[in-house]
C-alpha cells in the first residue's frame, strides 16, 4: 500500500483517481462554454447597443436567481445525489443555449424589435443563473465525494487549474469563433461543447447522500450554511476579500468598450485581453501544484489581493494594448492565488453535510460578485465615465485589503497544513 504522506505530496496524486479526470472534464467543459457564451453575448449586446449599463445588466440578470434561489439551492443540493443534479443543470444549459443561439442568429430575430430581442437576452441569462444556483454547490460538493480528504488541496489545486483553463480558453476562442464565423454560429458550438459534461457525468458512479436532518426545521437548515460561515472566521474573511475584491475590482465585464473605444482593437484582440486573466491564473496554479501554499497563506493572500488591486489600477490607466494585456495577465496570476487558497479552505473546514449550503453561500457572495462587479462597473461607467470607475474600483480593492489585514488576525495566521 502507498505511503499516505508519499500521496499527498504526489502533486498528480488526485489525477491517479479516474473519476476525477472525468471530473475535471466536466469542470473545464461547463466553464469553457459558459465563458464562450457570455463572451459571445457581451460582443452581442455591445453591438445593438453601444452602451456600458446594458453590459452591466448582462451581470445583474444572472446575479438576481443565483442570490435569490442559493439559499434554497444549497439545501436541495445536500439533500439530493449530486451527480443526478448536475445532470440536469447540463441539460438546462443545453436548452439555454439554443435559445441564445436563435437570438444571436440575425434571420430567426428578423422584424423583431432591438428591445425584445434584448430582454429576450436578458430572460436566458437569468434562466442560467437559476441553473448556476444549484451548479455551484453540487460540483463543489461532488469533489468532495469523488477524492478523500487528505487530497482535497491537491485536488483544489488541479480543479481550479481545470476551470481557469476553460475560463481562458472560452473567451479567447469565443473571439476568435466571433470573427471566423460569426456570432451566430459561435453560439452553437457552445451548444455542442456542453455534450461533453454530459458523457462525463454518466460515466462517474451516483454518491451517497451525507444529509444529517436530526430534526432541524426547514428554516434552520435552509440557514444553517450561513450560520457556519459566520460563525468560522477564516472562511468568513476568504469569502469577503475575495468578494469586494472581484465586486470592484473587476474590469472584465468593460471589456469590449475598452477593446473598441479605449484601445481601438476588433474582436480577435478582445478575445485575447478576456483570456488574459484565465492564461495569469493558470500559469500560477500549475507553479502551485508542485508549490503548495503552506507557509503564511493568509499574508500571501492578502499580498496577492493588494497587487490585483495595483493591476486594475494600471488596466483602466493604460491606452496601450499590450500593457492593458499584461496588467490583466498579472491580475490572473495574483486572483489565481487567491481561487486555490479560498477552495482548499472551503474544502478543509467544512462538513460533508453541509457541503450544498456552503457552497451556496460561497455562490451567493463571492461567485455573485462576478455578475454584480460587472452591474457595478456599468453603472459606475455611466456615473463616472469608463476609466475613472474602473480606477476607482482599483482603488476600492486596495483598501478592503488594508482593512481586512488590520481586523482579521485570524486571515494573518492562516494555515492550510489539512
Amino acid at each position: 500500500m502507498d505511503n499516505p504522506a508519499t500521496i499527498k505530496n504526489d502533486p498528480y496524486a488526485s489525477l491517479r483517481i479516474p473519476e476525477f479526470n472525468y471530473y475535471l472534464v466536466i469542470r473545464f467543459a461547463l466553464v469553457f462554454a459558459l465563458a464562450m457564451q457570455f463572451t459571445i453575448v457581451e460582443w452581442k449586446v455591445n453591438a445593438l447597443t453601444h452602451d456600458p449599463f446594458a453590459l452591466g445588466l448582462i451581470g445583474l440578470a444572472e446575479v438576481i436567481p443565483a442570490v435569490l434561489i442559493a439559499p434554497f439551492a444549497g439545501h436541495i443540493v445536500d439533500k439530493r445525489e449530486k451527480r443526478g443534479l448536475l445532470l440536469l443543470c447540463v441539460i438546462a444549459y443545453i436548452i439555454i443555449g439554443s435559445g441564445l443561439f436563435l437570438l444571436t442568429w440575425d434571420k430567426a430575430v428578423e422584424g423583431i424589435p432591438t428591445k425584445w430581442v434584448l430582454n429576450m437576452v436578458y430572460f436566458l441569462v437569468f434562466l442560467g443563473g437559476v441553473a448556476r444556483s444549484f451548479l455551484s454547490p453540487a460540483n463543489f460538493s461532488l469533489m468532495a465525494l469523488i477524492v478523500p480528504r487528505t487530497l482535497y488541496a491537491n485536488a483544489s489545486t488541479w480543479s481550479s487549474s481545470s476551470w481557469q483553463i476553460g475560463g481562458m480558453a472560452g473567451p479567447a476562442l469565443g473571439g476568435l469563433f466571433i470573427y471566423f464565423l460569426g456570432i451566430h454560429w459561435s453560439m452553437l458550438l457552445v451548444v455542442g461543447v456542453f455534450f461533453a459534461p454530459l458523457y462525463c457525468l454518466i460515466k462517474i458512479k451516483p454518491k451517497p447522500i451525507h444529509y444529517k436532518a436530526q430534526g432541524e426545521s426547514f428554516v434552520d437548515g435552509l440557514t444553517k450554511g450561513m450560520r457556519f460561515v459566520w460563525k468560522t472566521k477564516v472562511v468568513l474573511n476568504a469569502m469577503a476579500l475575495d468578494m469586494f475584491a472581484v465586486l470592484f475590482g473587476g474590469a472584465v465585464s468593460m471589456l469590449p468598450i475598452f477593446a473598441t473605444d479605449v484601445l481601438h482593437v476588433g474582436s480577435l484582440e478582445f478575445g485575447f485581453l478576456r483570456a488574459a486573466v484565465a492564461v495569469g491564473s493558470l500559469t500560477t496554479m500549475f507553479v502551485l501544484a508542485y508549490k503548495p501554499l503552506v507557509y503564511h497563506p493568509g499574508l500571501k493572500l492578502l499580498a496577492a489581493v493588494f497587487g490585483f488591486g495595483l493591476c486594475i489600477i494600471v488596466f483602466g490607466l493604460s491606452t496601450s494594448f499590450l500593457l492593458s494585456f499584461f496588467a490583466l495577465l498579472i491580475s490572473g496570476m495574483l486572483d489565481g492565488i487567491s481561487v486555490i487558497i479560498r477552495q482548499t479552505i472551503l474544502q478543509l473546514k467544512t462538513p460533508d453535510d453541509m457541503r450544498g449550503r456552503v457552497a451556496a453561500v460561497s455562490s451567493m457572495f463571492v461567485g455573485s460578485s462576478n455578475e454584480l462587479g460587472a452591474f457595478e462597473s456599468g453603472f459606475m461607467a455611466r456615473l463616472m465615465g469608463l476609466v475613472p470607475s474602473v480606477v476607482f474600483g482599483g482603488c476600492v480593492t486596495l483598501g478592503v485589503v488594508i482593512t481586512t489585514y488590520i481586523i482579521s488576525p485570524a486571515m494573518r495566521k492562516l494555515d492550510l497544513k489539512a
